[in-house]
């Protein structure tokens, strides 16, 4: 049976003629902690570090963050709390008002990331050069 996959020219055969089973190589899984894998799946998106970093510290609302982590948009704010929401790491509470806000703070899961981060911050400030920020 062949693979098919969407295309702008509409649907066709899987690049190379191989299954995806075929281009993965399921023996490099075998070599990496699965843990670490999932770890930097989640924490390793552009942005996630610094909101999980911020929210360490107490809980903010959604304008505060904004302002803490300068380049971040809205939406990719947005996007970025939603996702650690469903990896149960972040809680969103609305504060009913008036004005009504959003705040969000970290649940257990996401304050025991807490001692990890300052180890790689500790790391990153031995071994990493220095960056614009």
């Amino acid at each position: 049976m062949d693979l098919l996959f969407f295309t702008p020219w509409g649907w066709r055969g899987y690049p190379w003629g191989m299954a995806v089973e075929e281009m993965h190589d399921a023996s490099a899984c075998k070599q990496v902690d699965g843990g670490i894998s999932r770890v930097f799946q989640l924490l390793g998106k552009r942005w996630t570090g610094p909101i999980v970093a911020v929210l360490v510290g107490q809980p903010a609302h959604f304008t505060e963050l904004r302002k803490a982590i300068p380049g971040i948009s809205e939406r990719m704010l947005s996007d970025r709390l939603t996702e650690l929401g469903a990896a149960g790491l972040v809680l969103r509470e609305v504060d009913e008002g008036p004005p009504l806000r959003v705040s969000y703070r970290l649940t257990e899961a996401g304050a025991a990331l807490e001692p990890a981060l300052k180890e790689l911050g500790a790391w990153a400030k031995t071994y990493l050069p220095e960056g614009p920020c």
